[in-house]
């Protein structure tokens, strides 16, 4: 209900900033889980809602103890995780995503918090067939994983961090939990998020790296086409929380997608035709074709858990134009600053 109480991780970030917007717009109060060093910005920007929203200074989610910021809370949206280009370390990237879903499940099974919502994502169920089912998963072991990096270090260390989630969740049958697994996360960021952005950062814009690129007439195109309005995404979060119990909808691996098509001949079309003043900077690389043009997703599964239907999702070129529109937003933001704009490649 609205009036409960959401414990809220990765708040400052792309898709947790919608998260939490979307959760205050809903009435509920949220206790947010921010780190010292950007709990005072924070708070200025989210003045108004004070009313609804408490600040939880927690710097290490994956080592801290916070049983007393858990009191009165309903349930948890846990985002918090290394981004998959911020991590120089398989290590490391390994360490804060296990650990740190660890770590949160622990605390909230201590405090009586059995309702738990987890950002996971779709490459933990990649198999070179590109089936993507939730029987799916990326096959690879900790000491593979420890020789990884980039983005197959971040792959692995999600899918050894949801594989911990579910073994938590299989020895604590109290639990009530829900993976949510999207694909590349596109569409505009919250006002809140790009202000956090004041330096030029090709690893802090997250996934809308993929389409800044397009913003550069020799750019590279995504490497595959499956993607979701991360506004959709923020949506079936929340919408979990009032999802039915494992014991009768049974275990919550949400492997969720845009239902759109996704042809870049036609989102570069689009692009150039809605936002003409780019036209010259628009990527002029000759888009791929893929075998697959959306994600065979359960859209019914993902009715019945997070109750989006396929026509609730936001149209293709409305996520594409509004992530150009924020990254245009952030470069005149970053010159304003004083500061030279990175070269999307």
């Amino acid at each position: 209900m609205p009036s409960d109480v959401i414990f809220l991780t990765g708040a400052t970030g792309y898709l947790g900033s919608h998260i939490l917007n979307q959760l205050l717009a809903k009435g509920y109060h949220v206790k947010v889980a921010i780190r010292e060093k950007k709990a005072s910005q924070f708070k200025q920007l989210y003045e108004s809602h004070q009313s609804q929203i408490e600040v939880v200074i927690i710097d290490d989610i994956s080592t801290s103890q916070f049983p007393e910021a858990l009191k009165g809370v309903k349930a948890i949206i846990h985002t918090a995780a290394p981004l998959a280009y911020a991590v120089s370390d398989a290590e490391g990237q390994l360490k804060g995503a296990v650990e740190g879903a660890l770590n949160v499940l622990r605390q909230a099974e201590k405090a009586g918090v059995h309702k738990v919502v987890l950002t996971s994502t779709i490459l933990t169920a990649f198999t070179p067939q590109f089936t993507f089912t939730t029987d799916d998963w990326f096959a690879i072991t900790k000491e593979e994983a420890l020789k990884t990096e980039g983005v197959t270090a971040y792959m692995a260390a999600k899918t050894l961090a949801e594989k911990e989630v579910w073994n938590f969740a299989d020895t604590h049958s109290q639990m009530d939990i829900t993976t949510i697994n999207p694909p590349y996360l596109y569409g505009p960021g919250t006002k809140e998020f790009s202000a956090y952005l004041t330096a030029p950062s090709t690893t802090l814009i997250s996934t809308l790296i993929n389409i800044y690129k397009l913003l550069n007439p020799n750019g590279a195109y995504p490497d595959y086409p499956l993607y979701i309005d991360v506004r959709d995404v923020a949506k079936a979060h929340i919408g979990a929380l009032n999802s039915p119990p494992p014991s009768t909808a049974g275990r919550k691996r949400i492997h969720i997608s845009s239902p759109h098509d996704t042809v870049f001949a036609d989102i570069i079309k689009a692009l150039n035709e809605k936002r003409p003043q780019l036209k010259d900077r628009f990527t002029k690389t000759a888009p791929p074709e893929f075998p697959f043009k959306k994600l065979a997703y359960d859209s019914k599964r993902v009715e019945e858990i997070c109750g989006l239907k396929p026509e609730d999702f936001v149209p293709v070129n409305d996520t594409f134009v509004e992530s150009v529109d924020t990254l245009v937003g952030l470069e005149k933001q970053w010159k304003a600053g004083g500061y030279e704009l990175p070269a999307p490649q």
